[in-house]
């Protein structure tokens, strides 16, 4: 199979979707890779690597795509590539369809087969190709939230840790999840009240055992969500719905509870938010104040640590793209449960109940779809 990696367009991205240990293995199991020129640069990896791994460079994202049987990306295609997706092409990448009605549409009139990091999913429920970058985003939650705490920031001017004599700040994670914990265990670190809230009492209890003393859990519902946001300094968004919408949590009128200048980080900005007044926005402009609030809501977090989060985001779909490239699509539907959870749209068709309820749209079986 020909494997194309075109460099990343959506702004501010430095991730690339194969360091050269997967070329490598794509190489040797008999593939052709191309990688775009630069496409690496973000992440401080040259064309040269590339070059010694096996791959061919191409000087342009057209002729990746008009080449290419599978692209492997990071990000959901952009409205400029949307007329270069050929027909029957896999494109294999996080889209985060649920967010966005017109990428939806886009990937249904290209006619390629759309497979989502973000719905494959392991026998035991986790979800292997979005575990990496959660643990970098939930990490880099508090990093952020810390920064834009600072008064030069639009923040409150407070220190996350406190110092002795002053308390520290709280700060309120919506969610338990690998997001949730990770936030969690850098804020707990740093000092601060954590109050980690969600409906899964078997994640709290988890948290309980795991976390110290400075970690309280709740179980999240209006009242308690409700009771804690006026002490909250710092608010993370940390829920997710597989293939789905993150539901609203926080409104706007719940805004008017909240301490002024204090900073919420939705880190499921790029699922729609826990967070009413939520709007996606970019490294370049990561912030907007609305209701004396600032809103922090990049959508695409872990690539601000290209250098990071590259390589744990490779090394978890190394294997997928494999996969795909030795058995193909339909092979790969019918031999690998993974991969077919991971199929969101093919030939025109909807292949992900979630999505397929969200705009109201026909639903097919990823084994309808691929014959």
């Amino acid at each position: 199979m020909i494997i194309g990696v075109p460099k990343e367009i959506k702004p501010d991205e430095y991730r690339v979707g194969m360091v050269p240990d997967g070329v490598e293995r794509l190489v040797n199991a008999g593939h052709t890779v191309l990688i775009e020129t630069s496409a690496g640069r973000g992440a401080l990896v040259t064309d040269e690597d590339y070059e010694a791994a096996g791959a061919k460079i191409i000087p342009s994202a057209n002729e990746i795509y008009n080449s290419a049987e599978m692209i492997v990306k990071v990000k959901e295609p952009q409205p400029q590539e949307y007329s270069i997706i050929k027909s029957g092409q896999i494109v294999f990448t996080y889209f985060h369809f649920a967010a966005s009605k017109e990428l939806t549409t886009a990937m249904i009139d290209s006619g390629a087969a759309c497979v989502a990091y973000e719905t494959i999913q392991s026998t035991d429920g986790s979800l292997p190709l979005l575990t990496p970058m959660s643990e970098v985003a939930g990490r880099m939650a508090i990093q952020e939230g810390a920064k834009y705490l600072e008064r030069p920031m639009e923040g409150r001017g407070i220190l996350l840790a406190g110092v002795p004599g002053v308390a520290p700040a709280t700060v309120l994670i919506l969610g338990a999840g690998i997001v949730g914990a990770n936030a969690a265990r850098i804020a707990a670190g740093l000092g601060a009240n954590v109050v980690v809230m969600d409906v899964d009492l078997n994640k709290l209890r988890h948290m309980e055992d795991v976390m110290p003393a400075n970690v309280t859990t709740l179980y999240s519902n209006k009242s308690n969500i409700l009771a804690i946001l006026p002490h909250a300094d710092l608010v993370v968004g940390a829920v997710l719905r597989r293939g789905a919408r993150t539901p609203l949590l926080i409104t706007k009128d719940m805004l008017k509870l909240m301490k002024t200048r204090s900073v919420i980080v939705d880190v499921a900005a790029d699922q729609g938010g826990v967070v009413e007044t939520s709007r996606p926005t970019t490294h370049g402009h990561p912030v907007f104040v609305e209701d004396d609030i600032v809103h922090y809501c990049v959508t695409n977090m872990p690539g601000a640590v290209a250098g990071t989060s590259t390589y744990a985001l490779t090394n978890a779909t190394a294997k997928y793209v494999l996969r795909l490239a030795n058995l193909g699509l339909k092979q790969a539907i019918y031999d690998d449960p993974e991969i077919k959870l991971g199929l969101n749209i093919a030939n025109g068709k909807v292949t992900l109940q979630e999505i397929a309820d969200l705009f109201g749209l026909p639903y097919v079986t990823p084994e309808s779809a691929v014959n």
